[in-house]
């Protein structure tokens, strides 16, 4: 199991948030996550890149502090989804239809900015990404700088809780200054959840954050996915039924209808979506019959 997160006796979790919030451009809004119900909410969205379909009539809900699943075959819509709740979709050429909701933001209404959905949404992508030049500790608070936050005391506070939060303060506490491509590739992986948790998200996306590293090394991200379920929504892209079965508490199937286009097929708690399916179709999928 990985270390829980214990943010020291420097500055209590709540103290260093307003800190934070204080340093940070704009007002913080806000917290879906705090306030309970839904951290994001679809209804009728569908993606489409041209004349191209990936996904449509998506309607579901994430629930504030739980972790839900996405699983689906490839090119079913899944990523898609997922890019849409933070906007990624804005620098692909892609166009979302339906609603999308953070909370009480509604992500594409007009006077909506981008910058604004990712202050409050965290990503973390398929394969490590460090930034190459950077050390440990400047990958960590890049998003801190990038939003304002020039306070020297502050970052190192915010470095090392999320390091702390991600399980890698142990490894990284005497090498913060050391390039973070000579950390191992599970670890890189942590150091970009940890980036990603700087800035303290209401909601982490992950889309198969697991795909490129070994077991030993994803045991370590489901063991921290589960504990940052307690702090923040985790949504959860994934090929893994194993993977989803064990560290969710929700999960969303999408297939492929018959004209290729990608549709949700079946929503609700993992325990019932794999051990009581409702659709025939999901039934199929999660055994293993189609896909």
């Amino acid at each position: 199991m990985t270390e829980q997160w214990n943010p020291g006796t420097k500055d209590s979790t709540a103290t260093l948030t307003a800190r934070l919030a204080g340093e940070l451009r704009g007002e913080p809004a806000t917290s879906a996550s705090s306030a309970g119900g839904a951290a994001v909410a679809l209804r009728d969205v569908a993606v489409r890149f041209g004349d191209h379909v990936a996904v449509r009539d998506a309607t579901f809900t994430m629930g504030a502090n739980r972790v839900t699943a996405l699983v689906g075959p490839s090119g079913c819509g899944k990523t898609s989804i997922l890019r849409a709740v933070n906007r990624l979709h804005d620098h692909t050429g892609g166009t979302v239809s339906g609603s999308v909701r953070l909370g009480e933001l509604d992500v594409y209404r007009a006077g909506t900015s981008a910058e604004m959905v990712r202050s409050r949404v965290g990503m973390v992508f398929q394969r490590p990404n460090p930034f190459p030049t950077m050390s440990i500790f400047d990958n960590v608070v890049a998003g801190l700088r990038f939003n304002g936050v020039r306070s020297k005391s502050l970052l190192a506070e915010a470095g090392e809780a999320a390091l702390r939060h991600a399980a890698l303060w142990d490894i990284a506490k005497d090498r913060l200054q050391d390039p973070a491509v000579r950390l191992s590739g599970g670890q890189q992986q942590r150091l970009c959840i940890a980036r990603a948790l700087a800035v303290e998200p209401e909601v982490l996306l992950m889309d198969e954050p697991c795909s490129a590293l070994d077991p030993v090394a994803t045991g370590k991200i489901e063991d921290l996915i589960s504990e940052l379920a307690a702090h923040l929504t985790v949504v959860l892209v994934t090929h893994n039924m194993f993977q989803a079965a064990r560290v969710s508490d929700d999960t969303a199937v999408f297939l492929l209808g018959e004209d290729r286009v990608g549709e949700l097929v079946e929503f609700g708690p993992t325990a019932d979506v794999f051990g009581q399916p409702k659709d025939e179709r999901t039934k199929a999928y999660v055994t293993g019959h189609i896909g």
